[in-house]
């Protein structure tokens, strides 16, 4: 039999209310949402950190951040020198089983050699290196108000720099993405499709603000940038089922983590105005621990193998590896990873069911075990001076985290900290012998 070919979809910023099939009731996602008919669509799958490239560096190597040493350390202006060789991605995997491997778009796990993607498991990039970057001409922008940073052009096949000025980059990235799956027709797969939307700038052609003239304006933006994402998704699903390739590709989508609300969405200084996408139910945004900021919306498909249903259990990006990694017939023990096999879960042979999951952001710390989540020195807002101590949660009673459960659950909250902090020393630990090095100030 054939191995599986293997499509992996992050969008950035994106909300867990930002699709139809999540919840959306103001927009559609028609071709994501084709996608989550197809399949399993998940409930409560987390990211492993609630900025971005944390969050990237889990998905791709199955670790927690500090294990795979990128993590979101901020102060002082620190940031680490990116991933490498050293952790193994799932491409460095799947590379070993005869399958071709690239990413198109985003990258922003190191600008160095040795942190690029083809040093580390992706024979063909096309994309960009940073955090995010104009969408027409893929210069980057963000830091010139220090004074010191100057534009830089962004734009790169493999390692050599290019230029395409002008060519909106949601729908660059999809064309690379459908002639990648092209040439590589006759051999297994793996795609990275890395879309750098819905992130700031607040990018959009007019052809996609005009499906949305009933929103209000910053809103209609949000909506337009998710929708040519929704279009590049129906293009390469649409390129798979020409080929003959949809019955044996694995899709799996999610968002990096949750929405942003800085006030650079719209560059007007006013941090009290929230513009980004929407979070549900669910309290925080991107950079916070509480659910806003790390439960994003999250779809695995298999045409004609998948059962469609909704998977209720909370997971993690970690997951992401071992699974991918065992539907192609690889040996995750081979591998250092944080995260379980869903396997079981998606062919109805077992059950797959963490007796814990750990989030850490700056001095922010949180556990869920079961239906009960602690959160310590949780922030709602980035960048706020206050903070909340010890917030527990009902998860199933409170989705929204509005009620504090610290003092009527003592011995649980005990119990659950205890967890969360001996979790935390051990990153720690690791962290400083391993990856601490890799440091830099910028």
């Amino acid at each position: 039999m054939k191995k599986p070919n293997v499509i992996i979809i992050m969008t950035d910023d994106q909300g867990y209310g930002d699709l139809s099939c999540m919840g959306a009731t103001d927009f559609k996602t028609p071709n994501i949402d084709m996608i989550a008919n197809d399949g399993i669509r998940f409930s409560s799958m987390y990211s492993a950190s609630p900025v971005c490239s944390p969050s990237r560096a889990s998905l791709l190597t199955g670790r927690y951040p500090g294990n795979a040493g990128v993590r979101a350390i901020l102060a002082g202006h620190r940031r680490a020198s990116g991933l490498t060789s050293e952790v193994p991605t799932i491409a460095t995997a799947l590379k070993k089983l005869g399958y071709k491997t690239g990413i198109m778009g985003k990258w922003h796990l190191g600008l160095k050699d040795e942190c690029r993607p083809n040093a580390n498991g992706f024979d063909e990039f096309s994309g960009f290196l940073a955090g995010c970057v104009d969408y027409y001409s893929h210069i980057f922008y963000w830091g010139m108000a220090d004074g010191n940073t100057n534009p830089t052009h962004d734009l790169w096949e493999n390692n050599e720099e290019v230029y395409e000025n002008g060519e909106y980059l949601t729908e660059r990235i999809t064309r690379k993405s459908v002639d990648f799956i092209r040439r590589h027709s006759d051999e297994p797969f793996l795609l990275y499709v890395a879309y750098n939307a819905p992130h700031y700038p607040m990018h959009a052609p007019d052809k996609y603000i005009r499906r949305f003239p009933y929103l209000s304006w910053d809103r209609q933006i949000m909506a337009a940038m998710i929708s040519a994402v929704d279009d590049g998704v129906g293009e390469i699903r649409n390129e798979l089922e020409k080929l003959g390739l949809l019955d044996n590709t694995i899709i799996y989508f999610q968002s990096d983590n949750g929405p942003s609300r800085e006030s650079r969405n719209w560059l007007d200084g006013t941090p009290d105005y929230y513009y980004g996408g929407t979070s549900g139910i669910f309290s925080g945004h991107k950079f916070s621990l509480f659910e806003g900021g790390i439960r994003i919306p999250a779809i695995l498909s298999w045409y004609g193998r998948t059962n469609p249903s909704v998977e209720n259990n909370a997971h993690i990006s970690t997951d992401i590896f071992p699974t991918i990694l065992e539907l192609c017939g690889g040996n995750a023990e081979e591998y250092e990873v944080d995260g379980m096999s869903l396997v079981p879960m998606i062919d109805g042979s077992g059950k797959a069911e963490h007796d814990y999951l750990f989030w850490e952001m700056e001095g922010q710390t949180a556990a869920r075990k079961g239906k009960y989540k602690l959160v310590l020195n949780g922030q709602l807002v980035e960048g706020e001076e206050q903070r909340t101590e010890v917030f527990l949660s009902d998860l199933e009673s409170d989705p929204g985290e509005k009620h504090n459960l610290a003092d009527e659950l003592p011995d649980l909250c005990a119990e659950m900290k205890e967890k969360a902090l001996s979790w935390r020393d051990n990153i720690e630990k690791t962290w400083d012998e391993k990856f601490a090095g890799n440091y830099s100030l910028t």
